[in-house]
């Protein structure tokens, strides 16, 4: 059973300590990112999650066992929704927790989604053209702005079925 737990500001450290993970798979796609003096990667400025409405940050779990953490700026009106940072632990990777952690953000937060992913990160591209052609049952658009990042958007309320 794959769920989605808002992380409190109490938990901070137990995300920082994640991140790690994900920053490391991220240095394959990003050779600009190195490590800091103390052997860690800077720790990302987490405050606007706990200060502001519009930030969200969860932990994926898979059970019991933590599996992944996923960052949403909210939308509102015509702004659309922003999966800002999303991870899952390569031991979790082909299982569906992915899969089934994005669509119950994309079900939390109704509406005018987009998701980026940077240039050379195809497993990423991959990931969420598939995991959105099925939400979707193919209802979405891809675009590259002027970065080369692939966007994938759709909104739910244009959903069949939903």
């Amino acid at each position: 059973m794959v769920n989605l737990k808002k992380v409190n500001q109490d938990q901070e450290a137990v995300l920082h300590n994640i991140i790690q993970f994900y920053i490391y798979e991220f240095t394959r796609f990003n050779k600009q990112i190195t490590l800091e003096t103390d052997g860690k990667y800077k720790p990302f400025d987490l405050d606007k999650y706990w200060n502001n409405n519009e930030y969200h940050a969860f932990f994926i779990h898979s059970g019991e066992e933590l599996a992944g953490f996923a960052f949403v700026e909210q939308g509102h009106g015509d702004s659309p929704s922003v999966i800002e940072e999303f991870f899952v632990l390569k031991k979790f990777h082909g299982k569906g927790v992915g899969t089934i952690a994005s669509q119950q953000l994309f079900s939390m937060f109704p509406g005018k989604w987009e998701i980026f992913q940077i240039e050379n990160n195809y497993p990423a591209q991959a990931f969420w053209r598939k995991t959105i052609k099925e939400y979707t049952s193919n209802t979405f658009t891809e675009r590259y702005d002027e970065y080369r990042r692939s966007i994938q958007e759709f909104d739910t309320a244009t959903l069949p079925n939903y």
